[in-house]
């Protein structure tokens, strides 16, 4: 038994650094092609940069993306990060939000608000 174990440690170093990386980028491209066959125009899209924009035509490639009323920028397919979703009733987002500067009153320090104490 303790013959086998060394060859029992590789085999599970195999699994770990090789097979299950492997299987999540799978996963990972199969999702990215999932949402590219997706898009259609006037999807809003947000894109690897961080820009929003809605889509305005699709090419072999290639997107163009509306980032403001009237400009059209042309990008390539894989800039495309996400499909956004406009906010519904059920996912307002609140003042008591988590994250929110200054809690949940929305006050931040050096506002120029005169409760602030000088430093």
């Amino acid at each position: 038994m303790q013959q086998l174990f060394p060859f029992f440690l590789l085999a599970i170093a195999l699994v770990v650094l090789i097979i299950l990386p492997a299987r999540q980028r799978k996963t990972m491209q199969a999702k990215a092609q999932a949402m590219q066959e997706s898009l259609t125009l006037g999807t809003p899209v947000m894109l690897t940069s961080g820009m929003h924009g809605t889509v305005a035509g699709l090419g072999d490639g290639t997107v163009d993306v509306e980032i403001a009323p009237g400009v059209v920028a042309t990008f390539a397919r894989p800039a495309i990060m996400e499909i956004r979703r406009p906010v519904g009733p059920d996912t307002a987002v609140t003042d008591d939000a988590p994250g929110t500067p200054g809690g949940a009153t929305g006050h931040v320090e050096g506002d120029g608000d005169p409760t602030d104490r000088a430093r």
